[in-house]
């Protein structure tokens, strides 16, 4: 490994690990980055989906010890049932759309940085929107939400599929729309990541798995130990932060970073060549 290499994987493993569980879209963040660093070899593809299981592991080792206990009270527990099965109905959704809609998605939606772009803008003014106006919540623990309102966060879930838009930006603001306060909606939005993000993980290493070969395994290491160290620390302080502050922030971090984006595309021939996704 090369040293431009390595930090290339360790950029990489930033990206993931600050965007994953904030509402700025990371699919669209990397791959601008991807395209930035002039990445765009099959193997870095690989790369970006493997170092986000990363990411997830740093939300299960904060949560660990509350997930376990749901997991080991499933039998005893109505209120462990309950959440798993909240989990369950908010991801069928996704997973469907995932499923189904695929290969459209790989080979048409993730090759059009325009289309990222013009996500992360209108995702940014619509969370700033939701951000001010959103109705007074009823609903403060993510562990205990309707069931009602579980499907519908599912079905927001879905507009993920389209890059820039931002899985945990779909989830937080359809949260806040059904008058779930801002904490417990980020925290919804964490246990969703988990079985969602390892689901896409397990459908793409298996598309991707000629490419992981003794000689890529340590760069993907570098990139997966980056992206959950940061991603340790964005869940660690993201909480009390939007309880605080809100979602304002993301917002406006969106609109700036998609509306560079459209500015280098539409004046100085950003991410010209690049080879669409497929």
């Amino acid at each position: 490994m090369d040293t431009t290499t390595i930090l290339q994987a360790i950029l990489l493993g930033l990206v993931e690990g600050l965007t994953e569980f904030v509402p700025v879209s990371s699919t669209g963040h990397l791959l601008l980055a991807q395209t930035a660093l002039g990445l765009h070899s099959p193997f870095w593809t690989t790369f970006t989906v493997v170092i986000q299981l990363g990411a997830i592991l740093a939300v299960v080792a904060l949560y660990f010890g509350r997930l376990w206990h749901v997991l080991v009270t499933l039998p005893t527990e109505a209120a462990s049932r309950r959440f798993a099965l909240s989990v369950i109905i908010a991801c069928v959704p996704a997973f469907l759309a995932g499923f189904l809609l695929h290969d459209f998605i790989k080979t048409y939606l993730f090759g059009s940085l325009t289309l990222i772009c013009w996500s992360l803008v209108i995702g940014g003014v619509v969370l700033l929107v939701i951000d001010r106006l959103a109705p007074a919540p009823q609903d403060h623990t993510a562990m205990n939400l309707p069931l009602y309102k579980v499907a519908i966060i599912g079905l927001f879930q879905v507009l993920s599929i389209v890059p820039g838009v931002s899985r945990s930006g779909s989830t937080i603001v359809g949260s806040m729309l059904l008058r779930i306060n801002k904490r417990a909606a980020a925290e919804f939005s964490f246990f969703l990541a988990i079985p969602i993000m390892v689901g896409a993980f397990v459908l793409d290493i298996y598309e991707s798995r000629d490419f992981l070969t003794g000689d890529n395994l340590g760069i993907i290491a570098v990139g997966f130990v980056a992206s959950f160290v940061f991603g340790l620390i964005v869940v660690r302080l993201m909480l009390d932060y939007v309880q605080k502050r809100g979602f304002g922030l993301f917002g406006w971090w969106r609109i700036l970073v998609g509306g560079a984006g459209l500015a280098a595309i539409y004046f100085a021939g950003f991410g010209a060549g690049v080879p669409v996704a497929g």
